[in-house]
């Protein structure tokens, strides 16, 4: 190498630093890469997506070539930049050479490529599986060797070579992807998205209208009765039922009445007419599979019984779609009906919400595995019947009970704490 000018030796060591660079930031790029955008851009036809998917499907084989390439490129670095300080320092050379290659390779080769490809990891790892895949395909021998040896180290600390662990999304972990890394979708979208996945947890019990809030139509009320109830009527479905709620005998579409409505006489039997076979479901029904249920069935509005068959509550598609969307009703005063807002902060709510709708309303995340409904999580937590003046603290919410009537509350001052806000 004494033949060898200087001049080549260098040039031939800054492209062996280069090529290092390379190497380490193509490492760094590949294993940051957002995978389920690589998967996007792979099934768009992007070729570099295609190709570094390929290489990221056998880490083991990806990583061995990298390092092959690395380890070889940075000790035929250190041998050129020893014979070059070697022929201009004499027997100093060596050292001098090892101070500088390491303050050389760790900036330029180490640091400085593997930040930008941390900070670019697709602009990176695109271009470079371009290099990477046929590299692997011409070393594949040299690399099954040393992957083979490494697995033979492997095995001594009980890992099988190949073994890969499956890493499925969990639904809690999607939802952090969303809250946090949903920056391109729109935050009505992603709060839609986010109510979807709520929707799992959610039973028909947590939002259905509660048994003492139905009303109807009560076939044994006069006719004059019954044509008052319907011109009050707010909705466009009701249930009928004789004398009492527990004597449903079914349901009705009030447009089939519209004709009676605007002036003829109704009597109990024409609303029979018009009747539908009541639709029952089990309180514990999950929203998905009711959802579902409804549409199977071509039914809007279902009446919810408990384990012994007593009816409890009522719900209908539109209850569950405001549980994904937000509310959508044009009921008047439906929303203050609930929940007021004071200026000074404090929320003044009807303690007959369910806890369920209440977090959906406010993104507050009280529990709702203990009541249905926030007087039942009051009455819960003191473990007695609640009065007037009550005041209790749940996972940080300060309430006060301003109402109760028929032992349940109905007026609730809550004060989120600063840290709640925060």
């Amino acid at each position: 190498m004494d033949n060898i000018p200087l001049s080549f030796l260098f040039t031939a060591l800054a492209v062996l630093l280069l090529c290092s660079a390379f190497f380490s930031g193509s490492e760094t790029a590949l294993m940051a890469i957002n995978r389920y955008r690589l998967l996007h851009l792979a099934r768009e036809g992007n070729r570099g997506a295609i190709l570094a998917q390929k290489l990221l499907e056998q880490p083991d084989r990806l990583i061995g070539v990298i390092l092959l390439g690395n380890n070889f490129v940075n000790i035929l670095a250190t041998s050129l930049a020893t014979v070059a300080f070697v022929r201009m320092l004499g027997e100093a050379g060596p050292l001098v050479a090892t101070i500088v290659l390491t303050a050389i390779v760790l900036i330029f080769s180490e640091v400085a490529p593997k930040t930008l490809a941390a900070f670019n990891p697709e602009r990176v790892a695109l271009p470079a599986a371009f290099v990477l895949y046929p590299l692997l395909k011409g070393l594949y021998p040299v690399v099954r060797v040393i992957n083979e040896l490494a697995g033979l180290v492997l095995r001594i600390f009980g890992h099988k070579p190949g073994e890969q662990v499956e890493q499925a999304l969990s639904q809690a972990e999607l939802r952090t992807l969303l809250q946090e890394g949903g920056q391109m979708i729109p935050d009505g979208h992603r709060r839609m998205l986010l109510n979807i996945l709520a929707l799992e947890e959610a039973r028909v019990e947590d939002i259905m209208v509660p048994r003492s809030e139905i009303s109807g139509i009560d076939l044994d009320d006069t006719p004059t009765e019954i044509m008052a109830a319907l011109l009050r009527f707010p909705y466009s479905r009701a249930i009928v039922y004789r004398g009492s709620i527990d004597q449903v005998v079914g349901t009705v579409n009030l447009r089939s009445l519209v004709d009676f409505r605007r002036g003829e006489q109704l009597t109990a039997a024409m609303i029979e007419k018009h009747l539908r076979k009541p639709y029952f479901i089990p309180e514990s029904t999950r929203l998905p599979q009711q959802l579902l249920q409804f549409q199977r069935l071509k039914r809007r509005m279902a009446l919810v019984v408990d384990e012994y068959g007593d009816l409890v509550g009522l719900i209908t598609v539109a209850d569950i779609l405001e549980e994904i969307v937000g509310d959508f009703t044009t009921t008047p005063g439906e929303d203050t009906r609930w929940i007021h807002h004071d200026r000074d902060g404090v929320v003044r709510v009807d303690g007959r919400i369910p806890v369920h709708s209440l977090n959906r309303r406010l993104e507050w995340d009280l529990p709702t595995d203990a009541a249905r409904t926030l007087s039942g999580l009051i009455v819960n937590e003191l473990e007695e019947l609640p009065s007037t003046g009550d005041e209790l603290s749940i996972e940080g919410y300060q309430m006060k009970v301003e109402e109760v009537r028929d032992n349940v509350v109905r007026k609730v001052r809550i004060e989120r704490s600063v840290a709640q806000e925060a």
